[in-house]
């Protein structure tokens, strides 16, 4: 059922304290969630309707503080609220599309140039251990390599290896747990980067203004040389934080010393080596 009561019937309640905020703000997104013709945006798309308000949401607080009655009703400021908001939408929807495409075809690029898929058969039979290769052998290049591979393929390597698949499931759960903690781990220290970036050019900037010499120029100039230090300082450890698991990792979770893990590696590397030669 629509929203009929014109929002500046709603916001006459609101002003006279008759309408909670919380209330006002969830009346204002029915009203536009059920008045998407009036607007006629998105290509009569609803799905993107709803999901532009969604977006919109959180600022619907700050617009109503900020509405002034100098004229125009609250049904009109909503509507340019709305039509401008779309605009801001748009353009960043257009940006995410647009860096999407640019990394996907980055990616793709690498992986052609540094990759080779292996193709699979839907009716092609479980894969067989190669001669001379152990299970411990195949278990461990499989997390080495989880990132890549599909639940149903951990399976089916399980099944080859004669290993529980629930237990194997659970080594792999494990990494991608550890891997989320360092996505975060990498993107708040990304963002202390730039915010490191920007603080050395506030530095240079306020001494390059300042008079050469003085007390104010000097202490402008010891504060950059610092911020630049720390700066190289985490721009060096962000280029030394590697997503793939490492044979440390590794050996933690199959319980094992790190040794085996580099040995079973590497004569695994070695065999499958000879075996392609």
């Amino acid at each position: 059922m629509k929203c009929v009561t014109a929002l500046s019937d709603l916001y006459g309640l609101y002003v006279k304290k008759s309408l909670p905020k919380r209330d006002f703000e969830g009346l204002i997104f029915k009203y536009l969630l059920d008045n998407f013709e009036r607007y006629r945006v998105f290509n009569g798309d609803r799905d993107r309707w709803s999901e532009f308000l969604s977006w919109l949401y959180p600022r619907l607080s700050r617009a109503i503080d900020l509405y002034r009655d100098l004229g125009s009703s609250f049904d009109a400021y909503i509507y340019r609220l709305v039509r401008c908001a779309v605009k801001e939408y748009r353009s960043r929807e257009s940006e995410h599309y647009v860096t999407e495409y640019i990394c996907w075809r980055a990616k793709a690029e690498e992986m052609v140039l540094y990759e080779s898929e292996p193709e699979y058969s839907e009716a092609s039979n479980d894969p067989a251990i190669p001669p001379g290769v152990s299970s411990r052998q195949i278990l461990i290049l499989l997390l080495k390599s989880y990132h890549f591979v599909s639940d149903e393929f951990v399976k089916r390597i399980a099944k080859v290896i004669g290993m529980d698949a629930a237990l194997v499931q659970g080594m792999i759960d494990e990494l991608r747990l550890r891997r989320f903690e360092k996505e975060l781990e990498l993107y708040e220290l990304r963002e202390r980067v730039h915010s490191q970036h920007y603080r050395c050019l506030t530095y240079e900037k306020r001494m390059n203004d300042a008079p050469l010499g003085t007390v104010y120029y000097n202490k402008m100039l010891n504060r950059l040389e610092r911020a630049r230090k720390r700066y190289q300082c985490m721009k060096k450890r962000l280029g030394g934080i590697r997503m793939a698991p490492s044979n440390r990792i590794l050996a933690e979770i199959l319980g094992m010393p790190r040794g085996t893990v580099d040995s079973s590696l590497s004569a695994l590397k070695n065999r499958l080596t000879s075996i392609a030669e």
